[in-house]
């Protein structure tokens, strides 16, 4: 475990969920060899990750770049403690999800009526109700489920979430019995006060013992300061995108994850560890671009690691 770079003692432990060979390719216009794709899940696995969200089970027309999610579960390396997500929006991906051993499944809730039918062809209280039968067939079958509420920050089309709205949200997604709940900035609009009051409503809402996790888009850089606001407020578990890669194909002017390597660095040199290594993530940043022919939007890859930075997390 690191060491805060002042006192030289352990601060605090947080796991991240790689979320590079989905949501990072997802909205890509190069879409990538189910074999480059399984030499990015080894890479992650080597640098250290052991939740890794690998593909998502929804319409091949509509995401193409998901066309191969039965190929990649199949040829998936298993190891003992790492756990392979997929996202599912419906019975229909549960189905496939289960049947291609996935560990866990990530279920999307969006918090917008107008995103929502956009995004998965539902109303809000719809996809409530189709996440409880997701939840409770995953579980049935012992694998773990998070559900995510989707524009929990804001939403492309109708702008503003009122807390509120989001509280009624999150409340029925709790009722569904998920094992994780999600916060997602899917449009990267957040700042940290919106982390602070957002996750202090689902600690509320959520009571002690569920653990929450965030999904943060740095859209206009504001991701990594958003995480050290979600961290605060008592969120244990982030996604993150090698290289900063993602977006979603269904909101506007989409960009990516906050970068995998820069919430690295922000937490070697807060003190606080994730297990990662740092070098190997920025290997795999590099080799990442290259593979998609453009620059990745990560400021690591850029302007390199302070010494001290770039071991084990």
């Amino acid at each position: 475990m690191p060491s805060d770079t002042a006192t030289g003692s352990a601060l605090a432990v947080v796991q991240l969920v790689e979320m590079s060979p989905r949501d990072g390719l997802q909205n890509e216009a190069t879409v990538l060899s189910t074999e480059h794709k399984l030499e990015l899940v080894e890479r992650a696995v080597r640098a250290g990750h052991r939740r890794i969200e690998v593909t998502s089970f929804v319409n091949p027309s509509r995401v193409p770049q998901m066309a191969d999610a039965d190929a990649l579960m199949a040829a998936l390396p298993r190891q003992d403690g790492i756990r392979y997500a997929g996202l599912v929006l419906n019975r229909r991906g549960l189905t496939r999800a289960l049947a291609g051993g996935v560990d866990e499944v990530d279920v999307v809730v969006v918090a917008t009526d107008t995103f929502s039918v956009r995004n998965q062809g539902t109303t809000t209280e719809q996809g409530c109700a189709v996440a409880a039968e997701i939840v409770e067939q995953a579980r049935a079958a012992g694998v773990f489920t998070t559900v995510t509420v989707a524009a929990a920050f804001g939403c492309p089309f109708e702008g503003e979430v009122p807390l509120q709205r989001l509280r009624e949200v999150v409340a029925r997604v709790l009722d569904t019995g998920p094992d994780e709940l999600a916060l997602a900035d899917t449009i990267g609009v957040a700042v940290p006060a919106d982390l602070t009051a957002r996750f202090a409503m689902a600690a509320e809402e959520a009571g002690a013992g569920m653990p929450l996790r965030v999904h943060l888009h740095d859209t206009r850089h504001t991701g990594v300061a958003n995480a050290v606001a979600a961290v605060a407020a008592g969120v244990t578990t982030l996604d993150a995108s090698i290289g900063g890669a993602g977006g979603c194909p269904f909101a506007p002017n989409a960009t990516g994850n906050v970068a995998t390597e820069d919430l690295l660095y922000l937490f070697e040199r807060t003190g606080i560890a994730t297990g990662i290594d740092l070098e190997a993530t920025l290997e795999t940043a590099a080799w990442l671009e290259h593979r998609l022919g453009k620059r990745l939007p990560g400021a690591l890859l850029r302007a390199g690691a302070f010494p001290g930075a770039l071991g084990p997390q």
